[in-house]
């Protein structure tokens, strides 16, 4: 059964109408491979930091 306006508090009010919104990726151009690839992460010829932490294929 739904609850009358004036039962509903002002902080259940509030939360309803929140607003998420989404964020772009960070992507960076790395110079040691020329490629961009995602900020914190490994690139996908095995650097990170400018230098080789993972063989490929």
């Amino acid at each position: 059964m739904a609850v009358p306006a004036r039962h509903t508090s002002s902080a259940k009010k509030n939360r309803r109408r929140t607003h998420y919104k989404l964020t772009a990726p960070t992507v960076t151009f790395d110079e040691t491979t020329g490629d961009y690839r995602h900020s914190h992460r490994v690139s996908l010829k095995g650097y990170y930091k400018g230098r080789k932490v993972r063989e490929t294929k």
